[in-house]
This record gives C-alpha cells, structure tokens and sequence, in this order.
C-alpha cells in the first residue's frame, strides 16, 4: 500500500520536513499529505479524519477523535482532511481504494500503509477501542493502560495509597473509567475508609452502575461494612462454632467475621464445608453467600480462583 501511495502523491511532497510534525492534532492538504501522514506513519500511528463542513455526523465525530488523540499522550497523530476543500486529493485517494464516497470516514496508518479504518460517527469507547488496537498492533499502549496497570499491582502489592493516587491520576483522564472508579472504591477500602469509598461510589457515573467493576467493588464496599462489624467478634464465632459445628447459621456469620479480618481462604472453606454438608441449605445459602465474595474479591483474585475450584469440584463431583 505504501508503494502505491508513494507513485501517486510523492510529487505533491516538498521533501521537507513536515510544518507541524511533532503536533498530535494537524489539518492536512494535497501540498503535506504525503509528509504528514504516509511519511509521519513510518514512526508513529496516524489517524486521518476525512471529513466536510456540511457533514453532520463529521461535527459529532472530530470532537471525540480529538478527546482520544489527546488522551494518547503523543503517541498517535490525528490529520483532518478537509474532503470539500481538498477534492483532487479525495479523487486521487478514492481511485486508491479509500471509500470516501461516504464521510466521516477514519484511516488508520502505520509504516506508511493503510492499517485499519471505520466508517460513521462512533462513540467515545468505539473510538477508544480502535485507537488501542492501533497502539497494539504499533508495540505501544495508551498511557492510561500503563497507569491502571501500575494502579492494579500498587494495590496488589498492598500499597492502597499509591494504588489510590494512580487512580485518581486516571480519573482526572478518563473520568468514565469503570475501572478506575472500581479501583477507586477498592483501594479506599483497603485504606479503611469507608466513608470516602462510599462518596467515590456516589460519584461514579449513573451509566456505569452495571459495569462488572462497579458491582464487584460495591459488593466489597458492602462485604466490608458487615465484615468489620463481625470481625469484632470474630473469636467469639470461633469458639461457638466450634462448639456446635452443625449450627450452619453460626458458621456463616464467622465467615462473613473471618472476610471482614482479612482471611479470606478460611471464610471461603467455612461455606463451603457448609455446602459439604448440605449444598441446599436455607436454599442455597453458603453457595450465595460465597458467590458475593467471588464478586467482591473479584473474578480474578486469587483467592477467589482457588475457592470456585473447589466449588466446582464441590458441586460436579
């Protein structure tokens, strides 16, 4: 593709170097197209916005593009392209196959190629989504994945205050970030404060109650408001329960004591020798009571991988 972009636009080339080069967000024209986009993509991803004044849907899409570029740090260049202004350039690379007979049309390149493109208005997570599949396919990562990343292992680690400021730092760029505003919650939880994990969770916005990580980390707001009620008597539920082993409604109240100091392997296995016992008591109690855990530990945690294997050998054998 590159060969073929060079036979046909490098005489509109000044072998200069390009006005702008170092800019994230540049217009281009016939005279810069070949330096700012085809040559520019040998080093770094180029988005080209082929767009027209008279475009509706162009006018709702530039904005978003622009929101995303800038939120790339520098690591992918958006080009407009004027389509209205610039109709011999539009001709010529409609002729290479572009279909800019329907606009806002968006071109991915990279290494002087054609790499992806869509066409219409998207919305900001399609946008978003497209944009990481280009830096991935680059070797390369939006600067908000490398920061929930270092968030997610500071919180791992057991650093909850740096893990906090990451995702605060994230929020600031991506303030409808379900994963941030889950990390938010969870790291003000293992900071022991309730009551500023309660306020982030009131603040997360209404269209992301759903999000997986908005649930799982309001479950652990809630499991931790109970836990460290009944952490409080956790010696107290040891003795008693040990003292009647059968009292299943005394061995679930020590597990919900034993996730509220922490140990969660131990509160996982007092549910599930519940289950053990009797998988369908109180109609499936310890099994629901479990499944919170999972959602407020988290899918992935750990702990809660080696408990749903257990629970699935549990219940499948």
């Amino acid at each position: 593709m590159s060969s073929t972009f060079d036979e046909h636009l490098i005489g509109q080339s000044s072998g200069k170097t390009p006005t702008g080069a170092a800019a994230t967000i540049i217009d281009a024209d016939q005279t810069n197209f070949m330096a700012d986009v085809v040559e520019a993509s040998r080093g770094i991803p180029v988005l080209v916005d082929f767009w027209a004044p008279w475009c509706g849907p162009c006018k709702q899409l530039t904005p978003v593009l622009e929101k995303v570029i800038r939120a790339a740090g520098g690591r992918v260049r958006l080009v407009k392209v004027d389509v209205e202004a610039n109709q011999a350039l539009a001709a010529q690379l409609g002729q290479l196959g572009l279909p800019l007979q329907s606009i806002p049309l968006v071109v991915a390149f990279w290494k002087g190629q054609v790499l992806d493109l869509f066409q219409g208005a998207q919305p900001e997570s399609e946008v978003r989504r497209f944009v990481e599949s280009l830096l991935k396919l680059a070797g390369d990562v939006m600067p908000a994945t490398e920061i929930l990343a270092a968030a997610r292992q500071a919180l791992a680690d057991g650093h909850a205050d740096q893990a906090a400021g990451l995702f605060s730092q994230l929020l600031e760029a991506e303030p409808e970030s379900p994963e941030a505003w889950g990390g938010m919650i969870r790291a003000l939880i293992a900071l022991n404060e309730p009551e500023a994990a309660q306020d982030a969770s009131a603040q997360v916005p209404a269209k992301l109650d759903s999000h997986p990580e908005i649930t799982g980390a309001r479950a652990a707001l809630a499991l931790h408001a109970e836990g460290a009620k009944a952490a409080s008597e956790l010696e107290t539920l040891r003795q008693q329960s040990a003292a009647a082993p059968d009292d299943f409604d005394l061995r679930l109240k020590l597990a919900a004591a034993l996730n509220g100091a922490g140990e969660r392997a131990e509160a996982a296995n007092t549910l599930l020798d519940i289950l053990r016992k009797d998988r369908n008591w109180n109609d499936g109690a310890a099994k629901t009571e479990l499944l919170r855990f999972f959602e407020a530990w988290g899918h992935t945690d750990p702990d809660t991988l080696a408990a749903r294997r257990k629970l699935s050998s549990l219940l499948f054998s």
